[in-house]
């Protein structure tokens, strides 16, 4: 595991590769009361000759980056992230599952460790990387989904923080997310919260709606987390001729 302090000038220390353990935090931790945290996750893969790839990492960086300026929180320098992502990497290679058979998921995670009672910005943050091995994320692999469109709850609002990776994020999801799997559905399909009407994207994941030649993507205004995956599948339709909307979809 990764380890990184930054105090009240925003420089953040030198990180060193730690044991992978608890660690000690105030009650008074601006995480624990008030969620002021924002994480990231990307994928290691090893090639056929026994290298390891990374994908995209500056994208996870410069978005951890505008993630952590949303909740008031210095962050590490695009430079910075990466080579804390490699040094992780490369202290946890003998993990990474052999090609086909899985990816190491990467977990950076930054957060107000420094104590504060009162309702402000912490102190001190605490940059975090660790690793685990991993399969696909659905039980179903590459097979389709079985979605249901959730028409009570919403996962974000214009003004919030549906846009950036902050942890305050995903815990609201948990009682509809329970609800779908209770009733065989893989994961839940949110709509806006303004018209209720408008597909905005998965708990976990963001949408396309393909048809013919033209891809459909709901826009990214703010509830809506710009998804590198999303980034890149836009790309590479892009370079293989198919048309992408940036709409509104119901």
């Amino acid at each position: 595991m990764y380890k990184a302090k930054c105090g009240p000038d925003g420089d953040f220390s030198t990180g060193e590769i730690v044991p992978f353990e608890p660690i000690p935090l105030s009650p008074f931790a601006a995480v624990l009361n008030y969620a002021q945290s924002c994480f990231e996750g990307l994928k290691a893969y090893r090639k056929a000759d026994g290298s390891l790839l990374l994908f995209r990492p500056e994208e996870n960086a410069m978005r951890i980056i505008s993630g952590a300026d949303r909740i008031c929180m210095p962050a590490p320098t695009v430079e910075q992230f990466v080579d804390a992502v490699k040094q992780t990497v490369l202290a946890n290679k003998r993990w990474v599952p052999p090609p086909g058979k899985g990816s190491l998921y990467i977990r950076p995670l930054l957060f107000g460790s420094g104590p504060v009672l009162g309702l402000a910005p912490a102190t001190e943050y605490t940059l975090l990387i660790y690793v685990s091995p991993v399969g696909n994320y659905f039980k179903e692999g590459l097979a389709p989904i079985n979605l249901i469109v959730e028409h009570n709850f919403h996962r974000a609002v214009p003004g919030g923080t549906g846009g950036v990776k902050t942890i305050g994020n995903y815990a609201s999801v948990l009682k509809a997310q329970t609800i779908a799997k209770a009733n065989g559905y893989s994961d839940v399909l949110y709509l806006d919260a303004v018209h209720n009407k408008y597909l905005e994207e998965v708990s976990s994941c963001n949408i396309f709606i393909v048809k013919g030649n033209t891809i459909s993507t709901p826009p990214i205004e703010g509830t809506i987390l710009p998804g590198i995956t999303r980034k890149s599948i836009i790309e590479l339709a892009k370079s293989k001729g198919y048309e992408w909307r940036n709409v509104r979809c119901q």
